[in-house]
């Protein structure tokens, strides 16, 4: 039997047991286990290693919790393999026994007891019969053997697909991002393993990027690397995962590549640091990550950044740029909310492109991420600029450009049996160019086209300005009448005249009425404004090179007509509001 039918018989074999509901227990239920098998077979060769060099290996686990010591099957008189606990026992003893002492390891006594403790922290065992627990371990006692390195790659394959197919299964879905993305970006992203770049997925999820990473790096050596080149890679890669499931998995995952003490995967909520409370030496060369959007944060995350909001990804794209080295390069899945969301959202896209150089953005289609989520998403490649000492508003980005992945040759969506490729990639790597010489090979095609962002900025600022200093000239006057009204109620203190109290009373009446219309045409004047101005930071610009394809959808037509509606109400507002404004100053002059 196969790895993956081994996999779907340990799904079967759970499904049986009245202690386990649902997918994603069945997903945290094998995992755990998966991890005490995997690590069994890492530690047999770490025995072997310290052998070599005539010392002995000590375990970070108890002998008698040791997987080859309480779940292994062993042979006995008959020559059949048998349990080592019955099935009336064993239960019992995951239970109150295992579970107990792997969460109380002392996690000051070594990096390997921490990672246990952190692993097992809040893990569950959701099975309850004993005879269906053995049979799932007898199935991993088949099946799951590190002999040589194509099987432990297989059974990389098949932990990933084992995500992928749990993509649907309520939470556990937002853990995977498709292997050819993460593969693609860090391929673009190209983290130096000479150069000693670190590199940093601060939602690291199932570990997905960071495999990817390793794998990058290792694709680096040859005959010529020395032992230190092959151990950095272990100490170059972080990551941050704030639930307990995905960081089981990655935990596991990073085993199954080779990292021996995976310590650097934190569980921990990235975004619960406080922004001042991360330090310059926290700072990495690279970012590849697929934050999570669409999700919203307690009241208390997020205070101290610039722009506080409760939206997660918004949060995270402001500290990711925070995070980066100088010259430090990320690349980012996003959704296309963000792309040409306004308000906070343009804010954070201006900070971004301040003080970073944001070159590239891949446009995706539909159906990448289904069935988990079936809205667009984008891939942003930047890097950071210089910091500048002077407070002037300079920008690093002064051109992006765009490329709209197609799907391939008769596909009209991607779907669990015909996923993205990496091969589907290979016309954007052929395009890509050289960030050094500021990508001069770069050509517009059918599939690739370029904004002018710094023409646009500018454009925008000189149509804005007028407004603006409308505004200012505007709020000035207002404020000249209320320093006015100041002085006449001052004029009519301790007198006790009432007609002359009368007479001022009327005159701040007046002045009121006219700063109060000022300033409501100031406040119009400034919305114009910045109307003109942060609409450059829309960034959902569509291929223009490709002629709008005509729908015949119902759903979409509806949802096309009804954001023609809202764009028809938006300008008939804007058209009142300036036409308000431009009335109740000509009503202002002749009163004046």
């Amino acid at each position: 039997m196969n790895l993956s039918s081994t996999i779907k018989s340990i799904q079967d074999i759970m499904r049986k047991d009245d202690g386990v509901d649902g997918d994603a227990q069945r997903l945290g239920q094998l995992t755990w286990m998966l991890f005490l098998k995997v690590f069994d077979q890492r530690e047999r060769e770490w025995e072997d290693d310290v052998k070599d060099n005539g010392k002995k290996y000590m375990s970070p686990l108890p002998e008698d919790f040791r997987w080859r010591n309480w779940a292994a099957y062993v042979p006995s008189k008959d020559g059949k393999k048998h349990p080592q606990i019955r099935p009336n026992a064993i239960i019992d003893f995951v239970n109150n026994k295992l579970f107990p002492q792997l969460k109380d390891l002392n996690a000051n006594e070594s990096l390997q007891h921490a990672v246990i403790r952190s692993v097992f922290e809040d893990a569950n065992n959701y099975m309850k019969s004993g005879t269906q627990l053995l049979a799932v371990i007898e199935k991993l006692e088949e099946a799951i053997h590190f002999d040589d390195f194509k099987e432990r790659a297989q059974l990389g394959d098949v932990y990933e697909q084992l995500l992928n197919d749990l993509r649907g299964a309520g939470n556990a879905g937002e853990f995977y991002t498709p292997r050819a993305i993460t593969q693609f970006m860090v391929d673009r992203v190209n983290p130096r393993l000479d150069k000693r770049e670190t590199v940093l997925d601060p939602a690291c999820g199932t570990g997905g990027f960071l495999t990817a990473v390793i794998d990058h790096f290792r694709n680096q050596l040859s005959k010529k690397s020395s032992a230190e080149d092959k151990r950095a890679i272990e100490t170059l890669i972080g990551g941050i995962e704030k639930k307990q499931l995905p960081h089981l998995l990655c935990t596991t995952n990073l085993l199954l590549h080779g990292i021996d003490v995976p310590s650097q995967i934190k569980r921990s909520n990235t975004l619960s640091v406080g922004w001042n409370d991360w330090r310059a030496d926290q700072r990495v060369h690279c970012i590849v990550t697929n934050p999570p959007f669409g999700g919203y944060e307690d009241d208390s995350v997020g205070a101290g950044y610039h722009h506080p909001t409760k939206e997660t990804a918004d949060l995270f794209m402001q500290l990711i740029v925070k995070l980066l080295e100088e010259d430090g390069r990320a690349a980012v899945v996003l959704p296309d909310g963000f792309l040409f969301g306004d308000g906070i959202k343009a804010e954070i896209k201006k900070r971004l492109m301040q003080q970073c150089k944001l070159h590239t953005i891949i446009r995706l289609p539909k159906g990448v991420f289904a069935p988990y989520t079936t809205i667009k998403t984008n891939l942003l490649f930047f890097t950071k600029g210089a910091t500048l000492e002077d407070d002037s508003e300079h920008f690093h980005t002064d051109t992006i450009w765009f490329y709209e992945h197609a799907y391939p040759k008769g596909y009209k969506s991607y779907s669990k049996s015909k996923p993205i490729r990496l091969e589907e990639f290979k016309p954007e790597k052929e395009w890509w160019g050289d960030e050094a010489n500021d990508f001069a090979d770069r050509v517009e095609n059918e599939f690739a086209w370029k904004v002018d962002f710094k023409a646009k900025r500018k454009q925008a600022d000189t149509s804005a300005h007028p407004h603006w200093h409308r505004a200012k000239e505007l709020n000035d006057q207002a404020a000249e009448l209320e320093s006015e009204v100041t002085k006449l109620r001052k004029s009519t203190a301790g007198t006790n005249d009432i007609k002359h109290r009368e007479k001022i009373d009327i005159q701040i009446a007046e002045q009121r009425t006219k700063a109060s219309s000022l300033r409501l045409q100031a406040r119009d004047a400034k919305a114009a404004g910045d109307r003109i101005y942060w609409a450059i930071y829309n960034l959902d610009i569509n291929n223009p090179n490709v002629l709008e394809e005509e729908i015949h959808d119902p759903d979409l037509l509806l949802e096309k007509y009804k954001k023609l509606l809202g764009e028809i109400e938006e300008t008939e507002n804007q058209l009142k509001s300036e036409l308000a404004a431009a009335l109740a100053h000509h009503f202002i002059s002749e009163n004046v």
